[in-house]
């Protein structure tokens, strides 16, 4: 696993490895990183990445959320509870030289509380397939405030999902087993 553009471009990121067999950890695959920001970046989204300020929920290793930092995000925010995900953040941050433009929150997302901060404009949701844990997520991240108003969210699941009221779906792609939809905010 690597970064795919940008500053950290070539960057390997910490293996994964056998890791915590309770952490259920499945990084996006390189491959399917660099089809979606390069949907993202070439899209009608305008410049999605370019200063945002970045949401990673259920964030595992870190990998989408790094991308978008090499690419030119202004801050990225980490959520996950697991301990070993929060290893692999620790390293990847660490072996990209990324701690003063990063953050991790150790929470778990279905109890994740209030924002304190700026809301944010590009949210990556990975959760644990097939579980309904990214609209618990969502609803969430919607109640407390983590959401900007103009915020682009990109939504990675094995089946198609149900959109929620409040987003708009503008895109979606199947990888494999996996399937990114890009939503916005309504």
């Amino acid at each position: 696993m690597r970064i795919i553009a940008g500053e950290f471009r070539g960057r390997a990121l910490a293996a994964v490895g056998k890791g915590d067999a309770g952490a259920h950890l499945r990084p996006t695959t390189d491959r399917v990183r660099e089809s979606l920001f390069n949907v993202l970046v070439g899209g009608s989204y305008g410049d999605p990445i370019t200063n945002a300020r970045v949401l990673d929920l259920f964030a595992g290793t870190g990998a989408l959320g790094l991308e978008a930092l090499s690419r030119g995000a202004q801050h990225v925010t980490f959520v996950d509870d697991g301990r070993k995900a929060q290893d692999l953040l620790r390293q990847n941050i660490e072996l990209c030289r990324a701690s003063t433009s990063t953050k991790i929150f150790r929470s778990d997302v279905k109890r994740l509380g209030a924002n304190k901060g700026e809301p944010y404009n590009l949210i990556f949701l990975d959760p644990p397939y097939g579980k309904g844990l990214g609209e618990q997520a969502l609803a969430l991240a919607f109640k407390h405030g983590w959401v900007a108003d103009d915020a682009l969210i990109v939504w990675e699941e094995s089946a198609e999902i149900e959109v929620p009221e409040q987003l708009e779906l503008f895109d979606k792609r199947k990888y494999g087993d996996t399937r990114i939809s890009i939503l916005g905010v309504i």
